[in-house]
């Protein structure tokens, strides 16, 4: 029997979260699992609750970029402008000095629409 591929795409995303949540309860301190669970729940438009999951992993890993991208981009796409702009500037600092081109030209490109 074939399978709508649209409809097996909508349900795989519920399902990408709910392993990833699995994983964090099981382990709350693995800032690679709750990386992985935030991006699940933002592709499932459940940005708000990815947030406390990409805070804990930018408070644990002062040099990584990604997470604060995300956050950023979230917390605009949440209205919350003023709480992005330090998250973004920050990713471009690790961009710039990590010499991430394109997540740099990127940041700006948000930063100047700040």
């Amino acid at each position: 029997m074939k399978t709508n591929d649209s409809a097996a795409q909508g349900g795989q995303a519920p399902a990408r979260s709910a392993h990833f949540a699995a994983l964090v309860a099981r382990q709350p301190d693995n800032e690679l699992f709750r990386f992985s669970l935030a991006q699940a729940l933002a592709a499932e438009d459940r940005g708000a609750e990815a947030v406390p999951h990409l805070e804990f992993c930018v408070a644990k890993k002062s040099g990584w970029m990604m997470p604060r991208i995300l956050l950023g981009k979230l917390l605009l796409q949440l209205g919350r402008r003023e709480e992005a702009r330090p998250r973004l500037e920050d990713a471009l600092r690790l961009a710039v000095a990590q010499e991430h081109e394109e997540p740099e030209r990127e940041l700006r490109s948000l930063l100047a629409g700040l």
